[in-house]
Order: C-alpha cells, then sequence, then structure tokens
C-alpha cells in the first residue's frame, strides 16, 4: 500500500491531536504532535525565567535553542509517544493552563520556528506519517496528499479544553480558558512568520456538532480514496 503524508492544522483545542492519533493507529504510521514540540520549548523558557507574564525575553531564548533536544517516546501502556525534553518526560507538564498561556508566543520566534520545522520535516520525509499543528500544510508539507484544516466555535472549543483539564484536575474557570483560546487564536493567525492559515487545497472540517467518531470516518474515507488512487 503506498503511504502518505497526512498534515493536519487548525485551531487550538478543535482535537487535531485526537484525530491524527486515530488515523495513525488505523494506517500504523506515525504520529508527530508538533504542538508538544512548540509546548516543550515554551516550557523550557519557563524554567530558565525567559517568559513570564509581564516579560520575554527571547534574545536568551534563541542563543540557548542549541541547549535543547526534543524527542518523542512510544509509550507501550498509553498507546501513544510522549514528549522528552533534554532526555526528561514532560508530557504532563506541557498541558497546562500555564504553558497554554505562553506557547504562541513562543511560537511565534522565528528561529524556534525553524528549528523545529526542519526537524519535523526529518520526521515526515520517509512518508506515512500523520502530523498536526498550525502550518504543517503550509510550510512543513505542502505537498502533503492530505491537508486537513479543523476548527469549530471558540466557546465550543473553550469548553473542550476546560472540560478537559477540570479531569485531570487543573484549577480552572471557563472564562480563564475562553479568554486563553481567544487569546492563542488572535496569536496563531497575526504571526509574521508561518500565520495560522488553511492552505489553498486543504478540506476544511468543522467539528462544532460532530462527534469524534463521526470526523474519524469522515477523514478516513478521504484518506482511503487518495491511497486507492496515489
Amino acid at each position: 500500500m503506498n503511504k502518505i503524508t497526512i498534515a493536519i492544522d487548525g485551531f487550538s483545542s478543535t482535537g487535531k491531536s485526537t484525530l491524527a492519533k486515530q488515523l495513525a493507529q488505523q494506517l500504523g504510521y506515525i504520529y508527530v504532535d508538533t504542538g508538544a514540540m512548540y509546548r516543550a520549548v515554551a516550557f523550557f523558557a519557563m524554567q530558565n525565567q525567559y517568559i513570564s507574564i509581564d516579560s520575554f525575553n527571547k534574545v536568551e531564548l534563541v542563543n540557548h535553542l542549541k541547549n535543547i533536544s526534543l524527542e518523542f517516546k512510544f509509550n507501550n501502556e498509553l498507546g501513544f509517544a510522549e514528549m522528552y525534553l533534554n532526555g526528561q518526560n514532560v508530557e504532563k507538564e506541557i498541558r497546562t493552563i500555564e504553558v497554554s498561556a505562553y506557547v504562541s508566543k513562543v511560537a511565534e520566534v522565528s528561529e524556534v520556528r525553524s528549528k523545529l520545522v526542519e526537524q519535523q520535516q526529518e520526521m515526515g520525509k520517509n512518508k506515512g506519517i500523520v502530523m498536526d499543528g498550525r502550518d504543517i500544510g503550509t510550510v512543513v508539507f505542502p505537498d502533503a496528499e492530505l491537508k486537513i484544516f479543523m476548527t469549530a466555535s471558540a466557546a465550543t472549543r473553550a469548553q473542550r479544553r476546560f472540560d478537559e483539564l477540570v479531569q485531570k484536575g487543573d484549577a480552572v474557570t471557563y472564562e480563564e480558558v475562553l479568554k486563553n483560546v481567544e487569546e492563542r487564536d488572535y496569536i496563531d493567525t497575526h504571526r509574521k512568520d508561518s500565520p495560522l492559515v488553511m492552505a489553498e487545497d486543504a478540506v476544511e472540517i468543522d467539528n462544532s456538532h460532530l462527534s469524534r467518531e463521526e470526523q474519524f470516518q469522515v477523514v478516513l474515507d478521504l484518506v482511503n480514496a487518495i491511497i486507492a488512487t496515489n
């Protein structure tokens, strides 16, 4: 069977990672969560006091990018790969609301994007990969055989994210999560370097009223149609 590259872009909390994991598992493809990579860099910046509520020392972060080693390691018990930063499992740490508040600002930095895009392209050079993020279909894999762009209302996405965080035991309010979603949307779509836009040849999926199963079937049908004619 011919392997293809599947690029999934879209706004925060649209379920990109969930869909990508489902597809990778179904197809036997490699899954790469690029958001986790940017979150890990944001976490590194937080650990080293390069970024805070009041300031962001971009120069220091860029100067220390060479000290950042990112790696995905598959967890057999969980069934997916976890993010490792400089040899440490940070999967739990990078999913907090605090990291969410900084990740879009860190992702604006051109040097950060350049470093991570290079790694992402290397990961996908042999195809058979599902990658999700903000610029996968436009920058990382502009020649991907299938490009998906996922969207949903900010209120719907905030509710999903809020429910997820509460389930994990995080003390957050819906209003706080909604504000974070809206701020990330603005930064993601207005940054100068690789802003979040839908590729011209992408298939847009608004999943405001779709279940995970319905969404998965829609995209799987698209994948199978492409593989059949590839």
